[in-house]
């Protein structure tokens, strides 16, 4: 049987859900409208470690439209039964904060309390009456390396070793007669999506019922199942639309076992909305990062030593790591390689993936290095790194399923036209402005995961694809929408995908930049079992109205069934009209095979960027970034070109806005709100291209693609940050670069 050819697939088409979202029509997490609905506020600690010596509510429960006032003294035990294995976007050990169980306090803004009411308003003024006393006790609030601790076992069988070796790094830098080492930091950063995190929880009897904001549907249920020991079966999880997350919707928060309990108390639906405030305690961040890096060279630029180490914060009641150090060890050849990673507790809450976790931070460091590498050797940033390009992943010592980075640095310097850079700093100007040219290697592995779909074609012609995926924002709903026209031979107009619904197949977490490899591959599985159906279908009645169509020499194509070789167009909706069928399913899996054992996977990018500089006031503007990406068969370039400059903008945050003011007296987050934490705005964005090279990677999954909303904000800052040395001379290794640090 032959399948259709491509048609949608590589076309610029328009997001498929952009009608709705832009009348209004896309329902989110905290818009369901649950008949009896009542409302949360949540009474947060005041102190980073302790516990609670006393909560008085009298006052609260005295404010009218008040139903209930949960705490530890009052809550149902819930049992909280450990997961045999705990999820990827977990951390890897410890145990996950256990709301209203007991009076222990962790970190400053942890949940001691939730107030239930009529209303809103209602419920948070009662919050504000709840007073609690503690029992306060020494916290650990400062970042102190000196305090670093090993990643657990855990999270060195996930990926997080640490230490690393290979070769004698150590000698290998001594001996180097061209050598650099640094310190560069990057701090705590915060997601600040544009919808919060609300939760609308609904028990019917012993059935629950939520409507969250999360990344991952069948987690949620998974997770909460584990919580109230029930069944996963009596959890329902919908989530069709997701206003943001970059990461913060990747695991199941506090507060959705507190919508649950709180409905359970109150024997209504309740829903909790965090508040922007609440946003920076009750969900994670990009953990404050300390790194050292030591380069040492050939005076040809051939690189004889890496090495790299890395200090991460993390909570002290579960650990969080991340592959910081992950591109230490494959992005370029080296053949001595030393990283070594620690953890540091803290009173504070848990950190989590932040787009390109651990990746977009090791990056940071490293290719700002390499940058000075190339000063101290003298040599073009380009060439460094073309002259040190790894062949094949050295730190797996396996080939690269696909690699086309040589490509992209080629035509990623020729667009933006790195060959005008002038190589002394402080050499370019422009209408009185110091003018810098950086670059940098950008890079994000590429990852798949089991997946399931289900494709029903109907009588009249159109097609409903159905699975259990996410869309925050990168065009899951249209990419999925042409993969599976192009499967069945449909017009893009003829399909529609429904997503965000655990009572759909399963699907894998919507982060890591896997959707497409994972859910994609399952989606053209599913539409091609289902022709296969329709074909023995056909075959099964040699008498039927399709007599003519054997099906051994049926081809599929333009929305019908054709004979090989020539004859006439049977279209879907004359076929199963004739076969009297109203409809027809197929059901698809997909899962990764023994690739990942022969192959390493990986996106690629080299990202150029220009920065204007006052010399007087210290104020930096990004005038234009150039990205060239390899991200394998590209499904729609549009919707993948706004996922790259969408991380080019989160990324010029990172290099110069971004940080969380952390107050050791309290432990706790000062300009936790969107006025003080400075993100960029229209006014900081310029001109952002982002190129794509030719590239299909067939071995990695049989779509061919690799992802990119990970890799488009890898290597941004860095860039920038090159820039900024290039056109002031000043290196400033302590992120984000604000003007008195200029000055």
């Amino acid at each position: 049987m032959n399948v259709p050819l491509a048609k949608a697939v590589g076309q610029p088409v328009s997001r498929v859900d952009g009608p709705r979202k832009v009348t209004g029509h896309a329902r989110y997490a905290g818009e369901f409208d649950v008949p009896g609905m009542l409302h949360a506020a949540l009474v947060l600690s005041t102190v980073p470690k302790g516990a609670v010596a006393a909560i008085d509510g009298e006052a609260a429960r005295q404010v009218p439209g008040v139903h209930v006032l949960v705490t530890h003294e009052n809550a149902p035990r819930l049992p909280y039964r450990r997961m045999a294995q705990r999820p990827q976007v977990d951390a890897q050990s410890g145990d996950q904060l256990q709301v209203f169980q007991g009076p222990e306090i962790h970190f400053n803004g942890q949940p001691v309390a939730v107030v239930v009411a009529e209303t809103l308003e209602q419920a948070v003024h009662a919050a504000s009456l709840v007073t609690v006393t503690y029992e306060e006790e020494e916290a650990s609030t400062t970042f102190d390396i000196d305090r670093g601790k090993p990643p657990s076992s855990g999270n060195e069988k996930a990926g997080r070793p640490a230490e690393t070796s290979m070769g004698d790094a150590d000698a290998a830098f001594a001996a180097a007669p061209v050598k650099v080492e640094a310190i560069y930091t990057q701090p705590r950063e915060h997601h600040n999506a544009i919808e919060p995190h609300v939760t609308i929880a609904r028990w019917d009897g012993d059935v629950l019922t939520l409507y969250d904001k999360t990344q991952w549907v069948d987690n949620d249920r998974k997770e909460i199942a584990h919580v109230f020991g029930i069944p996963e079966e009596s959890i329902r999880v919908v989530s069709p639309f997701v206003g943001g997350a970059f990461g913060s919707a990747l695991r199941t928060w506090p507060h959705v076992t507190v919508a649950a309990l709180a409905a359970k108390v109150a024997g209504r639906p309740v829903r909790v909305e965090l508040t922007r405030r609440e946003l920076y305690t009750s969900v994670g961040f990009r953990p404050h990062t300390v790194q050292r890096v030591a380069l040492g060279a050939e005076r040809d630029g051939t690189l004889t030593a890496i090495i790299q180490e890395a200090w991460g914060q993390t909570s002290a009641y579960e650990e969080y790591a991340e592959v910081t150090l992950d591109p230490a060890r494959n992005t370029y050849a080296c053949p001595n390689v030393r990283t070594r990673y620690r953890l540091i507790e803290m009173n504070t809450n848990s950190p989590c993936p932040m787009r390109g976790p651990g990746v977009a931070t090791g990056l940071l460091a490293h290719e700002t290095a390499m940058d000075e590498l190339a000063v101290a050797l003298g040599m073009d940033p380009v060439e460094l790194r073309l002259r040190n390009y790894a062949e094949k992943d050295q730190h797996k010592d396996l080939p690269w399923s696909s690699k086309a980075l040589r490509e992209c640095y080629r035509i990623g310097a020729e667009r933006f036209g790195w060959s005008g850079r002038q190589p002394e700093p402080r050499s370019m100007r422009e209408d009185g402005q110091l003018i810098g040219f950086g670059m940098a290697t950008a890079a994000y592995p590429a990852h798949r995961s089991e997946a399931s779909a289900e494709a029903t074609l109907f009588s009249d012609g159109t097609a409903l694809i159905r699975s259990a995926a996410s869309d925050m924002g990168p065009g899951t709903y249209t990419s999925i929408t042409q993969v599976a026209a192009d499967a069945l031979g449909l017009p893009v107009e003829a399909v529609r995908f429904e997503l965000g619904d655990t009572d759909m197949p399963f699907a894998p977490v919507h982060g890591g930049s896997i959707t497409l490899a994972s859910v994609g591959t399952a989606v053209e599985a599913a539409c091609r079992v289902l022709l296969e159906d329709l074909s023995n279908v056909v075959r099964a009645d040699p008498d039927g109205p399709f007599a003519n169509l054997s099906a051994d020499d049926l081809e599929w194509r333009d929305g019908g069934a054709v004979r090989r070789g020539g004859g006439e167009l049977v279209t879907f909706e004359t076929l199963l009209r004739g076969l009297r069928l109203d409809r027809i399913v197929g059901q698809g899996d997909s899962a990764p095979g023994d690739e990942s054992k022969t192959y390493s996977s990986c996106a690629f990018g080299a990202v150029f960027a220009e920065v204007r500089v006052d010399p007087d006031l210290g104020t930096v503007r990004v005038h234009r970034i150039v990205g060239a990406y390899d991200i394998g068969r590209v499904v729609n370039p549009k919707t993948a070109h706004s996922q790259c400059i969408g991380g080019m903008v989160g990324a010029i945050g990172m290099a110069l806005l971004e940080q969380a003011e952390w107050d050791e007296r309290f432990g706790r987050v000062m300009n936790g709100n969107l006025a003080e934490y400075l993100v960029p705005v229209c006014a900081d964005v310029r001109e952002l291209d982002a190129l794509f090279v030719e590239s299909e990677d067939r071995i990695f999954n049989p779509l061919g693609v690799k992802g990119v909303a990970e890799l488009g904000i890898c290597g941004v800052a860095p860039a920038i940050g090159n820039a900024v040395y290039h056109a002031t001379g000043r290196r400033i290794r302590d992120f984000p670069i604000l003007p008195e640090k200029l000055l």
